[in-house]
């Protein structure tokens, strides 16, 4: 039932691409079926989708605007992408080893490794495995050791951000989300927020 609601969808998209001169490039376009059970039957194989006649390559994962997705969501895959944060911390220790004064090592920190660390954090944040979370804040750890001060961990960049960007949706009435009741609760270490749809 789920699955012909998705093809209607799909149509309606394609129909409203092409009434608006839109030309979708269906050699590029991949779908990733999230399913959270451990195994799929053989039934339940989706049918593939196809766009103008063009079948839809299944992948199990597909980086979309900077963020790894995955079948089960679990960021494994995002995470693996993160060697790059070895390298940009082997660029903090070179620009260290040319004496640059802290305050603009701690601005090249958050402008070029920060950045490109916690991009997207907000979605994936708190669905990392204790692993990976322990491998992200090692990594912050050994560039404040390289930058000279305590930065800031996962958990607090993550809260930070999602406070952030929570704030943003209940000041912009234009916002599609601005009309749910938000109600937070802080505490020390943990915000909890509970939505009330109306």
């Amino acid at each position: 039932m789920r699955r012909r609601s998705t093809k209607k969808n799909i149509k309606e998209f394609v129909n409203w691409s092409e009434h608006n001169h839109l030309i979708l490039n269906t050699t590029k376009t991949k779908e990733v079926i999230v399913d959270f059970r451990k195994r799929r039957r053989r039934r339940d194989q989706p049918t593939p989708i196809s766009i103008r006649g063009t079948e839809v390559e299944v992948v199990s994962s597909h980086r979309y605007l900077g963020v790894q997705l995955d079948e089960k969501l679990d960021w494994r895959s995002h995470m693996e992408s993160y060697c790059k944060g070895q390298s940009q911390l082997y660029f903090l220790r070179r620009l260290r080893s040319f004496n640059i004064c802290p305050l603009l090592l701690r601005s090249v920190y958050h402008m070029v490794v920060a950045n490109a660390l916690f991009f997207a954090v907000v979605c994936w944040g708190e669905g990392l495995r204790t692993a990976d979370k322990n491998r992200l804040n090692k990594l912050i750890k050994k560039a404040g050791s390289v930058v000279g001060t305590e930065l800031p961990l996962l958990q607090q960049v993550t809260e930070g951000r999602m406070l952030s960007k929570l704030q943003a949706i209940l000041t912009n009435a234009s916002h599609p989300l601005h009309a749910l009741e938000v109600s937070c609760v802080y505490g020390p270490g943990q915000v909890r927020c509970d939505v009330d749809l109306m």
